[in-house]
């Protein structure tokens, strides 16, 4: 549930291992204060988001309140090739679309 510390135990993992890497999500909201683009999220038009989804850029990726959001695929490839791991914050129908994709491994 949200504020239970899921965001702060997985920055403290990120800080003990380096060899993890944090999935940064693409999104069509706006940039909250504090937020930096390709850290927090990768900050995108509708237009934008709508063409990556034609591309076939995203492993997932879904509507939520009106604002779109999803994990481009060509990272976490980029991460996993390179031995790293990789740490996603997504929801649980997120994580089915993820599955489905890239499969038990």
């Amino acid at each position: 549930p949200s504020g239970a510390g899921k965001t702060t135990l997985s920055r403290q993992l990120l800080d003990n291992d380096k060899q993890i890497q944090l999935s940064v999500s693409a999104t069509t909201r706006a940039r909250r204060p504090g937020e930096k683009d390709g850290v927090d999220y990768r900050f995108v038009d509708t237009a934008t988001f709508s063409g990556m989804i034609q591309r076939g850029e995203f492993l997932e990726h879904a509507r939520v309140f009106d604002h779109y959001y999803g994990t481009p695929r060509m990272p976490v490839e980029a991460a996993l090739k390179g031995g790293r791991d990789v740490l996603f914050d997504i929801d649980w129908q997120g994580t089915q679309q993820l599955h489905a994709a890239m499969g038990e491994d």
